[in-house]
């Protein structure tokens, strides 16, 4: 466990009527535009506020674990150099969970109750956060999960769980489908991992292509635990138009290298992957040639695009990563670029959500949830770099665009953004009917 506590911040001062605060909450933006809303809240402590990082350091998740407690790191002292929040300084609180689901809940459990933290975020892995989050809910703990699966919006989790910072597999999917039906081919193979993110991946996508009149005519799960992959290979069929392939953990790279060797120079289908096959891997790496001319999903482009917002060079100069996607003291160490932006954007969601709330706290978190459960708006900003993004309060989850990036000498090209309304779905729950 480790901690890190910026210096002490100057204390603003302001007046709140919360109900006015909250009504028409649009993220930080919508906040100074509210009627009678003031930015800072009087702080009536000086003591910082504890935000337990749940972080995998250790485990398959290691490569993610490393980058979000990078941008962790960058976001607080950011936040500490504005005035901390409301006021009183912000003190990360760590503890690694192994990407372990029952030691997850073991490390929840340690923040409540042995560091006494306000709240617990940065989870990334959907096995890990389904064995968490009943204990966060129990514990009446805020848990700010940084992951993909649909567990939140799917009304399986509860009230105390929420997902304000980055986008869930069914909206992603959802909003590429017409693309790649419509670009590639219409008959798909699933390659994905054998648990609750791959499943995400392997039902919602074989929905979205199915309402665009494709078809995902195989489908084959991965255990997470696979070292060698070229024995599965064999079971995709002749007739396949696009292979999608979705991977994780530490043995990405042997993945993709043994995918191109399987193929070789034959003909093979188009393919189209989640950077997740691909995260904290170089591009340019040996044995990796074949990639060229193929599709990647991206939630936040590894590669500095020529049109990039002020915000996202603010932000990436902030996390030390450079134009190329590696960090700016090592060319070797390349980012989870696609992922880690959803820490940053939490830490501001969770920020704007406590000032709002009037956070003193724990007898707040009930408040803290009803603030950011007011949220819709997010503009794209130096908080919300990834671009704009609309929460849905009920649902508990947020919804942004996507980006389909082709390999092109060694480097990923953007060549199409959907929009966020690509990515909308139907309510499944509606979670500030719950009680606390």
């Amino acid at each position: 466990m480790s901690k890190t506590t910026a210096p002490e911040p100057r204390t603003t001062r302001a007046t709140l009527t919360r109900r006015t605060a909250l009504k028409g909450l649009a993220g930080g933006a919508a906040l100074a535009a509210a009627p009678g809303w003031v930015p800072y809240i009087e702080a009536q402590s000086s003591a910082p506020l504890k935000l337990g990082f749940q972080v995998h350091r250790t485990g398959i998740g290691a490569a993610y674990g490393r980058w979000y407690d990078r941008v962790t790191t960058a976001a607080a002292a950011l936040i500490n150099e504005g005035g901390g929040i409301g006021g009183r300084p912000v003190e990360i609180v760590t503890e690694d969970d192994g990407t372990d689901p029952k030691r997850g809940a073991e490390v929840v459990e340690k923040l409540a109750t042995q560091h006494g933290c306000d709240l617990a975020f940065g989870t990334l892995f959907s096995h890990v956060v389904m064995g968490s989050a009943p204990r966060a809910g129990e514990l009446k703990l805020p848990y700010f999960v940084v992951s993909e699966g649909h567990h939140v919006a799917s009304g399986r989790l509860n009230r105390y769980t929420l997902q304000p910072g980055i986008t869930d597999v069914k909206s992603q999917v959802r909003a590429m489908a017409p693309w790649v039906t419509q670009n590639l081919g219409k008959k798909v193979t699933m390659i994905f991992p054998d648990y609750a993110f791959g499943h995400d991946h392997r039902d919602f996508f074989s929905e979205a292509v199915a309402a665009q009149g494709g078809e995902v005519i195989e489908k084959i799960a991965i255990p997470p635990t696979e070292s060698s992959f070229t024995k599965y290979f064999p079971r995709i069929p002749r007739g396949t138009d696009v292979l999608y392939h979705v991977m994780v953990g530490p043995g990405v790279l042997t993945f993709v290298k043994e995918l191109g060797e399987f193929y070789g120079t034959g003909a093979r289908p188009a393919i189209f992957g989640f950077i997740d096959s691909l995260e904290a891997v170089d591009i340019a790496t040996p044995g990796l040639d074949f990639l060229e001319g193929t599709y990647f999903w991206e939630g936040m482009p590894r590669y500095a695009p020529p049109d990039a917002s002020e915000h996202e060079g603010f932000y990436r100069q902030r996390v030390g990563v450079d134009a190329n996607g590696a960090s700016m003291s090592d060319p070797k160490d390349i980012a989870t670029y696609a992922h880690m932006f959803g820490c940053w954007e939490t830490l501001h969601v969770i920020k704007a959500g406590m000032e709002a709330a009037g956070y003193q706290g724990p007898a707040d978190r009930a408040k803290l949830i009803e603030a950011v459960e007011a949220m819709t708006g997010m503009p794209e900003s130096r908080e919300h770099p990834q671009g704009d993004k609309v929460f849905n309060g009920r649902t508990h989850q947020v919804f942004g665009h996507q980006f389909i990036s082709r390999v092109e000498g060694a480097r990923l090209s953007v060549v199409h953004k959907t929009s966020i309304e690509d990515g909308m779905y139907p309510d499944e729950v509606d979670y500030t009917t719950q009680p606390f």
